[in-house]
């Protein structure tokens, strides 16, 4: 199931194709060679009927998954916007540590934006991200031990939760996809379905392929579409990374009386 989620979306499409067109042509074939009237338009009304019922509820899972992924990403953006605005108001020089770094946790987070497509990478760059929410953490606890008020430090460490939070939400927003099976049982369904198209045309001995080409090459680029919308790393249907980046550029624009060494946050 993992190599049919790698394949190449142009492959899948021709695949999808030539396995259409074969269904048809052994549905024909079948249809000519059987001597018998048959009424099967109830039938062939029923199997098409079930395959648009799948490819709407295939469609609707797809987008579900979109608009989860679309939002987890805004939420991380915000998420992180909200705790360097609190970092801001913490006592110097904690205020500048913490501000350098969550650009830092901005930066890998919009690199890691751009290079979903390649599993090594990000798991490296999670690994970096969750080292740099350790030393926040490290940070915020020094601050506590300092000062116990909720107003800046109890917002600024209810801030890192959200943030932290809003990581997994991501990730598990990015790693959820339909189900291999729901893709395979609505290709199976396609197939006897238009199968079933060309036997009924082989009974009736008339012209068929443009009508039932037509119809494949429409179920093909339904399901391409479908599976476009589910992959979340590649393909023409992507989220926009811009809430990320715009979050990245505010946090660069951000200024304390104090610009911290290198060695407070590294």
């Amino acid at each position: 199931m993992s190599f049919f989620s790698n394949l190449p979306l142009p492959l899948i499409f021709l695949v999808s194709i030539v396995l259409f067109a074969a269904a048809a042509e052994i549905g024909h074939s079948f249809g000519l060679r059987d001597k018998q009237e048959a009424n099967i338009a109830t039938l062939q009304a029923s199997i098409l009927g079930l395959l648009a019922l799948m490819l709407s509820f295939t469609f609707a899972m797809a987008v579900s998954r979109f608009d989860d992924r679309r939002g987890a990403l805004l939420d991380e953006a915000n998420a992180i916007g909200t705790a360097a605005l609190r970092a801001r108001l913490l006592p110097a020089p904690h205020d500048a540590a913490c501000l350098g770094l969550l650009r830092d946790y901005v930066g890998i987070r919009v690199a890691l934006t751009k290079a979903l497509e390649k599993p090594a990478p990000i798991d490296a760059m999670l690994a970096q991200s969750n080292a740099l929410q350790e030393r926040l953490w490290k940070e915020a606890k020094e601050i506590a031990s300092k000062d116990t008020s909720m107003v800046p430090t109890g917002q600024f460490i209810q801030a890192l939760n959200d943030t932290f939070d809003a990581q997994e939400k991501r990730i598990t927003a990015f790693r959820h996809r339909v189900p291999r099976i729901v893709f395979f049982a609505l290709y199976g369904i396609a197939a006897v379905g238009i199968g079933f198209s060309g036997y009924a045309s082989g009974l009736e001995r008339r012209r068929w392929r443009l009508p039932v080409y037509v119809v494949s090459l429409l179920a093909a680029s339904v399901i391409l579409l479908i599976q476009d919308i589910d992959r979340p790393d590649s393909g023409w249907v992507l989220v926009d990374p811009q809430p990320i980046i715009d979050a990245a550029e505010a946090l660069a624009s951000y200024r304390v009386d104090t610009l911290p060494s290198p060695a407070l946050y590294r």
